[in-house]
């Protein structure tokens, strides 16, 4: 993040730092949301398929058969989809530049863009430009890989799109949800070794990019993700790089998602005048075999220039980072409950299993440990070893301090009853005392 802070333990070095907003090139407004509205019998019947076939089509035909076949993204870009319609790339195919969708669907009958034919996914790459951009609303993006693009592999500039078992790699960002997009889910997807910088000179504090996922927009859904190698050299922070990082962005609900290897799993952050409020953090998974890392970075109310970031919560997560110089979760510049609240987390590193200063976080039910300890343990809190079942494997063995640990918590904290289930879907009781962290036994 661009004015980011070095780490408050001095024994750590800086490990990431705050983003800069992404330059939304296309300039386009994000979409509202449509409303539900009821179809005609041949409404219903005039849905249509269109096909994109890079190497045996031709932006000459017709499109609507797997044999008239559009060939490039410019003609795919300016099909005309309404709700229900699909556009597919055949898959084994590979495609230099950007596919934009501005179409609108509905709830009931999103667009669908994907896959036809075999092989592997079809492919968007080119350092020229963003690979998929969505400007439209009701979007439903599968299996597609973006890969190498010049920012973003996908950019969500609309609201209510999902993207749903897609793949990014090697960019700056796998996922860039824009300013004022909201109600986008990025689930069951991969994001891997997006592991390149925006920016990364020699001007002090403003290195930013390696994200898997950059949420700037509000009330986003990021779930049942694998997030892996967001993680890139900086001149100023030696690394930087997030697995999900929120900056500008309220309300939005990170939950059962995998991440290992990444330079941290999330930091919060705001531009003057604007915020970051009320953001979940629930049930994700994180490792890393990296010497340093984090799990969380946010901070307080003495932070006027990226802070402060108010209301995040953080329920039911598994942290391991063995590394020596690594932290569970750091909250600087004057902390408080106002500004993290921690429910039935297990947080083991080799590092600082947590910090805080000014008055604290608000803590419950959870296992930490770690080289040291800076912050107050709350009720029900013990620093003990989880005893996970290995490195990567962060299921707990039998006897392990976290199993009956947790504090009862209402479906809220979980974002809803949708969410209020372990990693492996196990519901989570909610009278009495669950085990801490991302499994129950």
């Amino acid at each position: 993040m661009t004015g980011g802070t070095r780490w408050p333990v001095a024994a750590l070095a800086a490990l990431v730092a705050v983003v800069a907003a992404p330059v939304w090139a296309e300039g386009a407004a994000p979409a509202s949301a449509q409303h539900r509205t009821a179809e005609t019998p041949a409404e219903r019947a005039a849905v249509r398929t269109y096909y994109v076939d890079a190497v045996g089509g031709s932006d000459d035909a017709d499109g609507t058969s797997p044999a008239t076949a559009w060939r490039s993204l410019a003609r795919a870009s300016r099909a005309d989809l309404g709700p229900g319609d699909r556009l597919l790339l055949r898959r084994g195919n590979r495609w230099r530049g950007t596919l934009r969708i501005s179409a609108r669907g509905t709830e009931e009958r999103p667009v669908i863009v994907g896959g036809y034919g075999v092989g592997s996914r079809p492919t968007i790459g080119g350092r020229r430009s963003d690979c998929v951009v969505v400007t439209g609303s009701h979007v439903r993006i599968t299996e597609l890989r973006a890969s190498g693009c010049r920012w973003s592999g996908f950019a969500l500039i609309g609201s209510r799109n999902e993207l749903v078992g897609v793949h990014a790699d090697r960019n700056i960002a796998g996922v860039a949800i824009a300013p004022g997009s909201s109600h986008n889910v990025v689930r069951a997807s991969r994001l891997a070794d997006n592991n390149r910088m925006s920016v990364n000179d020699r001007a002090e504090g403003n290195d930013s990019g390696a994200f898997g996922i950059l949420i700037n927009g509000d009330h986003n859904l990021v779930s049942g993700n694998v997030i892996t190698g967001s993680r890139a050299r900086s001149h100023d922070y030696g690394f930087d790089g997030a697995a999900v990082e929120i900056y500008n962005g309220d309300r939005n609900i990170v939950v059962h998602n995998i991440a290992r290897d990444n330079e941290t799993f999330t930091e919060l952050g705001h531009d003057p005048g604007r915020t970051a409020t009320g953001n979940l953090f629930a049930h994700n998974v994180v490792t890393s075999r990296r010497r340093r890392g984090a799990f969380l970075v946010t901070r307080g109310e003495r932070n006027r220039s990226l802070g402060p970031v108010l209301g995040t919560v953080v329920v039911h997560n598994s942290v391991h980072l063995p590394g020596r110089d690594t932290i569970g979760f750091s909250c600087h510049d004057g902390c408080s409950g106002r500004i993290l609240r921690l429910r039935n987390n297990v947080i083991k590193v080799g590092g600082v299993a947590g910090y805080a200063d000014g008055q604290g976080v608000d803590d419950a039910g959870g296992v930490y440990i770690g080289r040291r300890t800076r912050f107050t343990l709350g009720r029900r809190s013990v620093l003990a070893d989880p005893m996970f079942r290995g490195t990567t494997d962060l299921r707990l063995r039998p006897g392990s301090p976290a199993i009956g640990r947790g504090v009862p918590l209402g479906v809220a904290w979980y974002g809803g009853a949708a969410h209020a289930h372990d990693m492996t879907g196990r519901a989570i009781t909610t009278t009495g005392h669950p085990d801490a962290g991302a499994y129950q036994s």
